[in-house]
């Protein structure tokens, strides 16, 4: 059990409790709707056999951006569930891959990626990956039972290595032209005007390849990968059956979507990232915080590894207390950016929505307004006698005095979380100017703008 005090932050104790249940058969996963297909689709027996020793799994990401998404920790959390049933699980990095670009679901090729900046995203979802492993042995796993290996790996690593003719006269050996051309993601695209490209047809064949090497390495028979990836993970059983005459399967998992179908963490274009330097960790804890009453329960059962009674228990409670939402920011939070990210997501909550004047005045204003996604900074000349009318000109927060005085006659305008009516009244330090010289303003109930004074 982890004690996180945050009380330099926002005088709040709490505690981390690890999740001591754990699914010993992993297929139960499907009960979970963690599970969207089977490949061989008539392969449940044969698994089971196999998952009563311990077994390997590989998942591969490439590194299109410099951090992987909300979205991507579904097929982590399938990795986690597999590590904790004891059996070796492999995350791969795909630095090769990701030059010749995934046409899978896709109308247009992808944009080509400069070297170094693939080697920086390669980097960054390394990063991503081994803190999410980290976090999850350090917070969540109390068993003395010894967790599954884990071994993170990048496939240019291997791909770099072989040359064009080496690979072809070898895997393509193994591969037949027409059940490339078969894939629904490669068919869809020859008939578009966009057309495909050699360099798109033969990705799945690479990453067909990686399961091959992963296989002779590691002796890994199982892949997991997002729905749109049946068509790769078909190449790659193919490959190693007619290579090696090996029975491998794949699982897919589902893309993770709110009750509109809506991809999670991809609203209006702006992703949910696990690293901290593109989305905060407040962000992510206030993300999933809002998660909808009719998401939260799928949401618990696909990112966290709360026990199903757990979960129950969870959704059975008042719907106005929230547990699930609460639960979920917190279990979430904490695999992605640990103990110390959870502490500071709580502690900016409480400054900027807890009415915490304690928490508010520990903020700098590059902070608040990272938190508050879309806040204005104003910086402002700090005087003696300045009025609320006079701030809520300067910092831009109406198009009039008119509407000023309106709103603040209506209760509508915000100082430190304190209500101010009177136009008015002068600000006084450290209830409307904090110690950090800091003012937080808001206009409604969204409209945020974050004053720094400057002496």
């Amino acid at each position: 059990m982890s004690f996180g005090c945050v009380n330099r932050l926002s005088r709040r104790c709490f505690v981390i409790t690890p999740v001591r249940h754990y699914y010993k058969n992993v297929l139960q996963l499907y009960e979970r709707g963690l599970y969207q297909d089977l490949f061989p689709s008539n392969a449940s027996n044969e698994i089971a056999d196999l998952l009563k020793s311990p077994q390997c799994v590989y998942a591969g990401f490439d590194p299109t951006a410099d951090s992987l998404h909300v979205g991507n920790l579904l097929i982590l959390m399938g990795l986690l569930h597999w590590q904790r049933a004891g059996h070796h699980v492999i995350a791969l990095v795909g630095s090769a891959t990701a030059a010749i670009g995934d046409p899978s679901g896709r109308s247009t090729s992808r944009p080509t990626l400069a070297a170094p900046i693939l080697q920086e995203n390669a980097e960054g979802l390394r990063a991503n990956i081994q803190q999410v492993f980290d976090n999850h042995r350090k917070y969540f796993w109390t068993s003395s039972r010894p967790l599954g290996r884990f071994t993170l790996v990048d496939n240019a690593e291997w791909l770099e290595r072989e040359s064009a003719a080496a690979f072809v006269a070898g895997a393509g050996r193994h591969m037949r032209l027409g059940q490339l051309l078969s894939r629904e993601s490669v068919r869809a695209r020859q008939a578009s005007d966009a057309g495909l490209s050699l360099a798109e047809l033969c990705y799945q064949a690479f990453q067909a390849y990686d399961w091959l090497h992963l296989y002779r390495a590691h002796g890994c028979r199982f892949q997991l990968g997002g729905a749109d990836q049946m068509g790769n993970i078909n190449t790659g059983h193919e490959l190693i059956s007619r290579a090696e005459d090996a029975r491998v399967y794949g699982l897919t998992m589902p893309l993770v979507t709110t009750e509109e179908g809506d991809k999670l963490g991809k609203s209006a274009g702006n992703a949910v990232w696990l690293s901290a330097a593109r989305t905060s960790p407040f962000q992510l804890y206030q993300f999933l915080l809002r998660a909808k009453d009719a998401d939260a329960g799928r949401l618990l059962r696909l990112l966290t590894l709360e026990a199903e009674a757990e979960v129950r228990a969870l959704l059975d409670a008042p719907a106005e207390r929230r547990l699930p939402q609460r639960r979920l920011a917190q279990r979430v939070t904490t695999l992605v950016h640990g103990e110390r990210g959870l502490a500071e997501a709580r502690a900016t909550s409480d400054a900027l929505y807890g009415g915490s004047i304690e928490a508010l005045a520990r903020l700098s204003p590059g902070d608040a307004v990272a938190a508050l996604r879309g806040a204005a900074l104003r910086r402002l000349p700090l005087r003696a006698d300045v009025t609320a009318l006079e701030l809520a000109l300067a910092a831009g927060c109406f198009a009039s005095e008119e509407d000023a005085r309106r709103v603040m006659a209506a209760g509508g305008f915000y100082l430190n979380h304190q209500r101010v009516r009177e136009p008015g009244e002068v600000l006084t330090r450290a209830v409307h100017i904090l110690p950090n010289n800091l003012s937080l303003v808001r206009v409604g109930k969204k409209n945020y703008y974050v004053v720094e004074w400057l002496a």
